[in-house]
């Protein structure tokens, strides 16, 4: 359930948008804020609030990659997949993650403290490899250099 601030936030996020459903992403974004992820219930609120049907809403929140509809740990990684990645040693990076975190793509560390996802572009292909901890771009990322970053999401 959301909270009485999540709720009036999406509400005035909806009232700058042209439409409800241009508001939607947005919406889906606040309300991921509350818990990390947007829970079968969390979405109906927000398809109560905008006046649309979960369905639409869910067609939004599956759709765009960087909404989650299942829970994550405290941190996420999004690992960049893109061309430019994989070329510039996205795969070395990818094995020594997963190694140090001991979980496979997709899954969250026992602690609850990383969940491990990948993502097609972070949009730094001029400084790749590149991953993303919740808001904060690493690029020229080297395998190497993870423990000092994972360190700082203790």
């Amino acid at each position: 359930m959301l909270t009485t601030e999540t709720k009036n936030e999406i509400l005035a996020e909806l009232a700058h948008s042209e439409t409800n459903r241009m508001a939607c992403i947005e919406a889906l974004k606040i309300a991921q804020r509350e818990h990390g992820w947007v829970s079968d219930e969390d979405l109906c609120e927000v398809a109560r609030l905008l006046d649309l049907t979960p369905d639409e809403v869910d067609g939004v929140a599956t759709f765009y990659n960087l909404i989650r509809r299942r829970p994550v740990g405290r941190n996420v990684i999004l690992l960049c997949a893109s061309v430019s990645c994989w070329v510039m040693g996205y795969v070395q990076l990818r094995a020594r993650l997963l190694q140090v975190l001991g979980v496979e793509l997709g899954q969250t560390t026992e602690d609850g403290r990383f969940t491990v996802l990948e993502n097609q572009c972070l949009g730094a292909c001029d400084h790749a490899p590149a991953l993303m901890i919740n808001d904060d771009l690493y690029h020229d990322v080297d395998p190497e250099q993870l423990g000092d970053i994972l360190a700082k999401y203790a």
